[in-house]
């Protein structure tokens, strides 16, 4: 019998997401078969067979999360070594790590509640209920968790259902809004753009981008990466900008490369092509990392001013708003103009505030031309 473990998917990526199986057991397949499909936190995966055989076990359902390096098909016949493949989308290789599929569940009580004070009666129950202690509020004396107070919180939980484990993109998105939340010093500024000059037929994200070329240009330290544990940054030449492109599974950032030195007409169509890709999930991982500046435009779907996440390593994310018409004063009179929205959020440890406000002016400078 030879075992056949989930390969290194490169990216650092250390689990995946069991979609789909391709074959059953008792099949015979060919080498380079699809046998599995998988999601990750950047993609879906089909992962290949490394050998020609009969199946003997599948090791895992849809559904199940499977660390890298754990058994995932067990073949008859002599083991086999898995050998890197150029063509496969995957790199298949020996890795030593756990060996169990990992069905999430619900926080153990006691896993995260070393803490809390109570009884071990109480943390016995808690393990019964399935409550995690802490987040039961205790009502005993001197901050002690009770049973009643652990029974009211497992009828709470029953109450508003089962918990939902994060997978693929949202449990990624879900890790790097932990790490910007603990690492960066964030600070936002807001300030409108009046657009009502604007000949008919502008393309909005287009705009967006020439404007953050134009803040790039006049204030270069918003287009880098902060290194917290040297305590420095790489002020970066090229412009490699992220977009943030809301889905059903969850938020990606695909990446419009080298942005300054494109065309109107190679843009557009660099912009579609991501759509494309984000909404069919086959979004190459190396367009999903790299990016040295990022635009979320949720004014698309609703929202006049945010606070917008840096997101390690870079240092500023540009926010626009929903494009509303106001009344502002021109020459003194009242007139209705069309006005952006605009929020700017930038890392305090590598960007001043001089350097983050002067990078807006630019970006509106550059909005309110009429083309």
């Amino acid at each position: 019998m030879s075992i056949f473990k989930l390969p290194d998917l490169g990216e650092g990526l250390q689990e995946a997401e069991i979609r789909e199986w391709h074959v059953k057991a008792g099949d015979e397949v060919k080498t380079d078969q699809p046998l599995v499909s998988v999601e990750t936190d950047k993609a879906i995966v089909d992962i290949p067979s490394p050998q020609s055989g009969r199946i003997l076990k599948l090791n895992g359902n849809p559904g199940d999360i499977l660390q890298v390096g754990s058994p995932l098909v067990e073949f008859e016949g002599a083991v086999v070594e898995a050998t890197p493949k150029s063509d496969a989308g995957t790199v298949v290789g020996r890795v030593e790590v756990g060996k169990e599929v990992v069905n999430e569940q619900p926080s153990q009580a006691g896993a995260t509640a070393l803490g809390v004070k109570a009884m071990p009666a109480v943390r016995a129950l808690a393990r019964r209920l399935d409550v995690d202690l802490s987040i039961v509020t205790p009502s005993g004396p001197d901050g002690m968790v009770t049973a009643a107070d652990v029974q009211r919180a497992a009828k709470v939980l029953a109450e508003v259902g089962p918990l939902e484990p994060l997978r693929g993109v949202r449990r990624a998105m879900a890790r790097s809004m932990t790490q910007a939340h603990a690492e960066v010093a964030a600070v936002t500024v807001n300030d409108d753009a009046d657009i009502d000059a604007w000949q008919p037929g502008q393309d909005v994200t287009l705009r967006l981008v020439r404007a953050i070329i134009a803040g790039c240009k006049a204030e270069p330290a918003l287009n880098a990466w902060y290194d917290t544990h040297a305590i420095g940054r790489r002020v970066i030449p090229k412009i490699d900008l992220g977009i943030a492109v809301d889905t059903e599974d969850g938020l990606f950032v695909p990446v419009l490369r080298d942005v300054a030195n494109r065309d109107r007409e190679d843009l557009r169509r660099g912009l579609e092509a991501l759509k494309k890709d984000v909404k069919a999930r086959t979004v190459p991982p190396e367009e999903l990392r790299g990016y040295t500046i990022t635009l979320s435009n949720f004014g698309t779907i609703g929202g006049r001013y945010a606070d917008p996440v840096v997101v390690p390593p870079t240092v500023a994310i540009l926010g626009a708003g929903r494009i509303l018409s106001e009344v502002v004063a021109v020459d003194g009179k009242p007139a209705v103009h069309r006005i952006m929205p605009l929020s700017l959020s930038f890392d305090h440890r590598a960007v001043t505030g001089g350097e983050a406000t002067r990078f807006l002016m630019a970006v509106i400078k550059d909005l309110q031309l009429p083309t």
